[in-house]
């Protein structure tokens, strides 16, 4: 059975915390694993104090959650998290199911329609 899509609203908010191309980077990375700060920090050319509101805002969206590393409790390791990524994927998927019926109906349309320049 499909997932439903979420409300607007969630979607419009995963949306928007992904819509930035570092975010989107750091989704990539953590497709990999859990990663600290400092590792994902070491990819891109800017400040901590960027690299932390990055995280901050996919945190605060729910994309990715922190937790302390076992091996070195001051260290904070950051996962994604599968919920809102299935609530996207759920959303997708009714678009593309709308596209699907409309362009298979135009697709019906347009055959049934004899064509300009053949005679019966």
């Amino acid at each position: 059975m499909r997932e439903a899509a979420p409300p607007p609203e969630e979607i419009d908010r995963i949306l928007a915390a992904l819509a930035d191309p570092t975010r989107r980077r750091m989704v990539d990375m953590l497709r990999e694993g859990p990663m600290r700060a400092g590792d994902l920090a070491a990819e891109f050319a800017i400040s901590g104090p960027a690299v932390s509101r990055h995280l901050r805002v996919l945190r605060e969206n729910d994309l990715i959650e922190e937790t302390r590393d076992e091996a070195d409790a001051r260290a904070r390791l950051y996962r994604l998290r599968a919920q809102p990524f299935s609530e996207l994927q759920a959303w997708l998927e009714e678009v593309a199911a709308f596209w699907t019926v409309q362009l298979d109906a135009f697709k019906r349309h347009a055959e049934r329609r004899p064509r300009k320049g053949k005679r019966k």
